[in-house]
């Protein structure tokens, strides 16, 4: 359904500096699947998922929906034309809400600007929709402040489905919300993908999430694309040594087995994104580093069906 093809958003910060913070990804998205996208803090998954969609403009790359290649910068027509198709559910449920608006206001607003219903229709789509995410009508009159983080997130995901897009982009839309209330997020997600026939991008920290509710893993890091491949094959038998030290680090579900359970933390800082050369991004903390993996960019290597992995490691003799 969507591809992206050497996909890149850099920004310029000060004097000469270039902030890369998505570098050369290309990935596929198959209709009617979830891929997921993990990585730390920093990794460019954010800016992967609005420069896919088109909320950033890309740097060089292209991004390919459905067979027609998507502008590289969005003018307003374009937001117009395709946020009806690709649309975004954003991280935080507290600023991604406007205030001065009321729930109506907020979900119906896509149906307004896109011109699918007349004004008078909106209400009972907006009811309908807040029954759909677990909300009721009576809510319609509302403002964002009188709601709990769990229930903004709901109103933040009726916004996003109101105007039945194809393609979703799920940015980390669980990591402001209590653990109580994460899975009913994500089994909603689950849902609503089901029912919908939607494709969705879920990007997220937490690895056994994403492994629940993603049929495909990909894994990034400072900008750049380090393994992918089926969810349960990447979690249970990753290749690359940051997607190792990523799982390791994951935490048990049993407590106790947690506190037992010896930790391996990533050694080192994470490198600076400014002016990035060649070889591999995470060499300075890799523990299986080699002399040319400082100074040669991995290539893609297959290292099972469908099971991809940036690593000198795997390179072929």
């Amino acid at each position: 359904m969507i591809e992206t093809k050497d996909l890149a958003k850099h920004f310029q910060v000060g004097r000469g500096q270039i902030l890369h913070a998505v570098d050369g990804i290309s990935m596929k998205i198959q209709e009617n699947e979830i891929l997921g996208l993990v990585g730390e803090s920093g990794s460019g998954k954010s800016t992967f998922g609005k420069a896919l969609i088109g909320l950033h403009p890309l740097t060089s790359g292209s991004t390919i929906y459905n067979g027609h290649t998507l502008p590289t910068k969005f003018n307003a027509a374009d937001h117009l034309k395709y946020s009806k198709e690709l649309q975004m559910i954003f991280q935080d449920p507290y600023s991604s809400l406007n205030p001065r608006m009321t729930v109506l206001d907020i979900v119906g607003e896509g149906l307004l600007i896109q011109g699918k219903v007349s004004r008078n229709d909106v209400k009972e789509q907006v009811a309908d929709w807040l029954g759909k995410v677990g909300l009721n009508a009576d809510h319609m009159s509302r403002y964002p402040h009188e709601f709990s983080g769990g229930q903004r997130q709901r109103i933040g995901i009726a916004r996003a489905m109101i105007i039945q897009p194809r393609f979703v982009v799920c940015d980390e839309p669980i990591s402001a919300l209590d653990v109580s209330v994460q899975a009913q997020v994500v089994n909603l997600l689950e849902e609503l993908k089901n029912d919908l026939g939607l494709t969705m991008l879920f990007i997220a920290h937490d690895l056994s999430m994403v492994r629940y509710v993603s049929d495909r893993m990909a894994v990034m890091y400072l900008g750049s694309l380090v393994e992918s491949g089926p969810a349960d094959e990447v979690f249970f038998h990753p290749q690359h040594p940051y997607t190792k030290l990523l799982v390791e680090a994951n935490p048990e579900p049993d407590p106790a087995s947690e506190r037992l359970r010896q930790h391996v933390p990533i050694a080192g800082e994470i490198t600076s994104p400014m002016n990035l050369g060649a070889g591999c991004r995470f060499a300075d903390r890799c523990p299986q580093a080699m002399d040319h993996c400082r100074t040669v960019t991995p290539k893609t290597t297959f290292v099972a069906a469908n099971h991809t992995v940036n690593c000198h490691l795997f390179d072929q003799a």
